[in-house]
């Protein structure tokens, strides 16, 4: 395996690991700002007011996107890593 071949496969596997992470990362940003809008609006400091709708809310979209993230895993292993390591 030469370097060209090792660097696609490396940044093909990076781009599958940020199109995966995505949905999740923007739910929990988005969730984050929202709560933290609100707590500074109200004045409430609780720490599981933070926590807890963040992590619901980081559930519900993965269970939403698990067909997504599985298919894109399995397309990226079948048609990279796969046929690599048969030497095809």
């Amino acid at each position: 395996m030469n370097d060209v071949i090792f660097f696609d496969t490396l940044r093909e596997a990076l781009w599958v690991a940020v199109m995966i992470s995505a949905p999740m990362l923007a739910v929990a940003l988005i969730a984050g700002v929202s709560i933290g809008l609100f707590q500074a609006l109200t004045s409430v400091q609780e720490m599981t007011l933070t926590f807890v709708p963040k992590v619901g809310a980081m559930l519900i979209v993965f269970w939403v996107s698990m067909s997504f993230m599985s298919e894109r895993l399995v397309d990226f292993f079948t048609s990279g890593i796969i046929p690599m390591i048969a030497g095809s």
